[in-house]
């Protein structure tokens, strides 16, 4: 019996931060000091508070250490451990509390979550079946095993979950779809290609409760009468494929996968494809493709996956979060439990990651129906350096940005659709005062353009014309009428193209134009940029009456543009100025102002 548990985060996050390290230590401090027999270190999964990581978690006495660095062991196991009082120079601190906090429940990033996907998530060791299991593992399968099949997917219909990939589809009916398709041989896939700019959800889940994800795809294939599955999963995510494989490796000794599942006569197989990183291959007839050994290109449809899919057969395909939710569900008195969270149409609660200009990065899980401002200040803490909110990018590259305006909007699929946006995957990306929203779209579309297949005219053609527009604009030749013609060309790509990414990638733009057509107009109009993000269109300059001469800026300035004597004001020569932003980020007088081109110093930035 070990007197406490260690829980220290082994997902990507806290490992690029130094939590091998961390772990290395703790270890060969408890045996240095011949105690390790008494204390348990498990690297566990993402506890979702990525800003503070390397995080370590004291359990029973659940007390809650971030910011860790290996000096810190020592003193945690020497004052904590052996000494029973805690070490407060690594509870957690931040504008957000008054005094340092110990554990979840004062710490404010967790107060509007609530963990259903993520329920053990940095609680067990996912490399444990044993320990999934002691949280009520497989329990959900064994009673699926004793129901009929359209009786399971009744439930999931019932319960108004709805796919968590994108679309938002509503996932009983995909696999009742697949279940009455004719074919003596039917697919569950589980889409883990997750390829969104600052999205990690299904990479925490799989690194963090990869059995939930099995048991969600075991149940589907019982419910489908589906005797093989794949997860495709990114190669960029090696953890989380390793996790992966463990698991299978465990259900299939303890009889869960393989022949005869737990004597009920279910056989299911699972598979492992890793994918190379395209991200067209988050479609699902590109995935599938892509399965098959072809390159991974769209196809149309009709005929859906359901009726033709994998190898020609039906395939039901949903992704990483949606199986995470299907042993919930399936669970006794699952299905009321679930209708009791979230909107009237949206059921359940939604994984986000939360990023970009926020205090608090990270990975969250709240009710479907949170507001952007509870999830931006509540839960992210509100803005960096306490500027003023400008947007958050809701569902990727292909999502759309909604504005300061709509700060009280719910997130569900309905409210975001309205607004111009997608739930997509969960990716949300926070912007300032200081984001261009004209550089933003040019940057989103980019993306979408470089990963277009090519396959169809209007994705590979349409967003390289929009994006000669963009690059423009950027610059300072836009013209009035190119407004029209991105509007034009954008809604021609969503009702033309071939897939999904095609389908949705003009949503930044016409969403920019939609909230922020004023700043595409002083681009064009005025030849400014008010951000200080398009080069072409600004000039820096030093505010005489603001600059105390501390020097910060000369010091940052990498080609000497800066000069002037310590205590008196600098000056700046635009002639050599890069435009690079080191100044701005190190003067701590807000001294670098911006102005237009050509003119005196007049705006400020």
């Amino acid at each position: 019996m070990y007197e406490k548990h260690l829980m220290l985060c082994g997902a990507t996050g806290c490992l690029s931060s130094g939590a091998g390290k961390i772990v290395e230590a703790l270890r060969e401090e408890l045996s240095n000091r011949g105690i390790e027999e008494k204390y348990r270190v498990v690297m566990s999964g993402c506890p979702g508070f990525c800003e503070v990581g390397p995080i370590l978690v004291v359990y029973p006495d659940e007390v809650f250490y971030c910011r860790l660095q290996p000096d810190d062991i020592p003193k945690i196991v020497e004052q904590h451990l052996i000494g029973g009082e805690i070490y407060e120079k690594r509870l957690y601190t931040g504008p957000d509390v008054e005094a340092p906090a110990r554990f979840y429940d004062t710490i404010p990033f967790y107060s509007k979550q609530l963990f259903n996907v993520l329920r053990n998530s940095g609680i067990i060791n996912p490399e444990s079946i044993d320990e999934y299991i002691m949280r009520g593992g497989y329990r959900a399968l064994s009673r699926a095993l004793t129901m009929e099949q359209p009786e399971i997917i009744d439930e999931v219909l019932q319960s108004g979950l709805r796919g968590r990939g994108g679309a938002g589809f509503p996932s009983g009916k995909k696999w009742e779809f697949t279940y009455k398709a004719p074919g003596e041989k039917k697919y569950i896939v589980c889409n883990a290609d997750e390829g969104d700019p600052g999205a990690f959800m299904d990479r925490s889940i799989l690194e963090g409760d990869p059995h939930a994800v099995v048991e969600g795809m075991l149940i589907a294939g019982l419910a489908i009468g589906s005797d093989e599955g794949y997860i495709y999963c990114r190669a960029e995510y090696p953890l989380a494929i390793e996790r992966l494989k463990i698991a299978i490796q465990q259900a299939e000794e303890y009889g869960i996968l393989g022949d005869n599942i737990l004597g009920y006569g279910f056989n299911f197989k699972l598979n492992i494809k890793e994918g190379a990183g395209a991200f067209v291959c988050g479609e699902e007839t590109a995935l599938l493709a892509s399965i098959e050994g072809e390159r991974g290109m769209p196809r149309p449809r009709p005929p859906f996956p359901a009726n033709y899919g994998l190898w020609g057969s039906p395939t039901c395909i949903n992704n990483v979060e949606t199986f995470g939710n299907v042993p919930l569900i399936l669970r006794e008195n699952g299905v009321e439990e679930f209708q009791k969270v979230g909107t009237e149409g949206s059921k359940g609660t939604k994984v986000f990651a939360l990023a970009g200009k926020v205090r608090n990065t990270g990975l969250c899980e709240v009710p479907m129906g949170t507001t952007i401002q509870e999830i931006v200040y509540d839960v992210g803490g509100g803005i960096k350096n306490n500027k003023e909110f400008k947007a958050v990018q809701c569902g990727g590259p292909s999502g759309g940005c909604i504005p300061s305006d709509l700060l009280d909007l719910p997130i569900d699929y309905d409210s975001l659709t309205q607004a111009g946006a997608i739930m997509g995957s969960g990716g949300l990306v926070v912007m300032d005062e200081g984001t261009c929203m004209v550089d933003l779209a040019n940057y989103f579309l980019s993306f979408t353009q470089k990963e277009s297949c090519g396959k169809c005219i209007p994705c590979r053609e349409g967003t390289k014309r929009m994006l000669e527009i963009l690059d423009r604009i950027c610059e300072g030749n836009g013209k009035p009428e190119d407004l029209d013609r991105l509007d034009e060309l954008a809604n021609s790509i969503k009702d033309s193209a071939l897939c999904g990414l095609g389908q949705t990638c003009p949503n930044p733009v016409l969403s920019t134009i939609r909230y922020f057509r004023h700043e595409y107009e002083e681009h064009i109009n005025e030849g400014f940029c008010r951000s200080g993000i398009c080069k072409d269109l600004f000039n820096y300059y030093i505010d005489e009456e603001s600059c105390n001469g501390c020097g910060r800026c000369a010091k940052a300035c990498p080609v000497e543009a800066i000069t002037g004597e310590k205590k008196e004001c600098h000056a700046l020569d635009v002639e050599l100025c890069t435009k690079c932003g080191s100044c701005v980020d190190k003067c701590r007088q807000n001294s670098i102002r911006i102005t237009r081109v050509g003119r005196e110093a007049d705006v400020s930035n």
